[in-house]
């Protein structure tokens, strides 16, 4: 499938920045006494490029795919898993569903590439690229070909989804492999900062995964551009996610990033386009290793830090509704002026000021 990656348009936009600020001290409390709040209201506005932002309609997409590499014991976890997972989610059972369910998300699972043939229903997508990549030690987890149909998967995806937000979610056994991999090529950091336990391993498997994924780095030394890297590592719901990241950031939608593996899809996304993340609320700092300095290095302020490490979309779902509050904030809290109350000073504001 042809794919081109979009032009993401610059929304700085300075006098709308100033707007939002203004409004933003003129409402009835002490200068950025709201704090972060404040900080995503403004975001929000600029990606939205109003005054009154109002979110509509947010989807949460679950991107979900195997990976060769899970072979040779870098998860805690069997690849059966993912299926299983799967069916959870589109049986309602999963966090992610739940938390969906409760803020009114909608929900959507995406096949990009499981070992498993699903049964058609409402809620999934088939974008199957292949029944999972290939062990990323023997060769590339992907073809360049697939990687971009994998991307081109993600935007059509995105084109057909209500709203003005999207949420970012993914399942996959052995995709924190993969993420920390994407992470140590694109930042140049070095993979023992980049790894962590994923679904849980001990300290022991978490030094033999290390291992392993230097191993892969090597075997694919020349892989250095965004797309040689993300067709090297995989997975194809990282890359469908790049891709869906892409099209939402060309759509001006809200984009709203989970934890580490979605993070690495906007490292992707973002190394093509950088103006992708004027659009990025990042939900989180996940419990994973590496998550932290990959934020760090995305200049990206997230919004929770609970411990988290579930991915899903889970952290993602869980600060939706901050992301609601600082709209209606922006749209609803009085001024000053319109409330009459008095400033700092004692001089409500747009009341006449009488020389002594």
């Amino acid at each position: 499938m042809p794919y081109t990656i979009p032009a993401i348009e610059d929304i700085a936009q300075p006098e709308l920045a100033a707007r939002l600020q203004h409004l933003l001290d003129n409402k009835t409390k002490p200068v950025g006494s709201l704090g972060q709040i404040e900080r995503l209201a403004q975001r929000i506005g600029l990606a939205l490029g109003s005054e009154a932002p109002v979110l509509k309609d947010p989807q949460l997409v679950v991107f979900a795919g195997d990976h060769g590499l899970a072979a040779r014991g870098v998860s805690a976890y069997p690849s059966d898993v993912t299926w299983q997972m799967v069916e959870n989610f589109l049986a309602g059972g999963a966090a992610v569903s739940v938390l969906a369910r409760q803020n009114g998300i909608g929900l959507t699972v995406v096949d990009c590439g499981v070992r498993h043939d699903f049964a058609p229903r409402p809620g999934l997508v088939i974008s199957k690229i292949a029944a999972g990549t290939a062990d990323a030690l023997e060769g590339p987890a992907m073809t360049p070909a697939q990687c971009r149909t994998a991307m081109a998967g993600g935007a059509a995806l995105v084109m057909d989804l209500p709203g003005n937000a999207l949420l970012l979610g993914e399942m996959g056994i052995g995709n924190t492999s993969a993420a920390s991999m994407l992470m140590a090529r694109l930042t140049g950091l070095d993979i023992v900062d980049c790894t962590g336990a994923g679904t849980g391993l001990d300290a022991e498997a978490v030094q033999r995964k290390i291992g392993i994924l230097r191993q892969v780095l090597a075997r694919h030394a020349d892989a250095t551009d965004p797309l040689a890297a993300l067709a090297a590592f995989g997975g194809f719901e990282i890359a469908t996610m790049a891709g869906a990241v892409l099209q939402a950031a060309a759509e001006r939608r809200v984009i709203v990033v989970d934890g580490f593996i979605a993070s690495a899809a906007v490292l992707v996304a973002s190394t093509l386009q950088p103006a992708v993340l004027q659009r990025c609320v990042f939900a989180h700092r996940s419990g994973e290793r590496g998550h932290a300095l990959m934020l760090a290095h995305l200049k990206a302020e997230p919004l929770l830090d609970l411990g988290l490490r579930l991915g899903e979309g889970s952290g993602a779902a869980l600060a939706w509704p901050l992301l609601m509050s600082a709209c209606a904030i922006l749209r609803e809290m009085a001024s000053f002026e319109s409330a009459g109350v008095s400033r700092q000073d004692g001089v409500s504001e747009g009341a006449p000021v009488v020389a002594p």
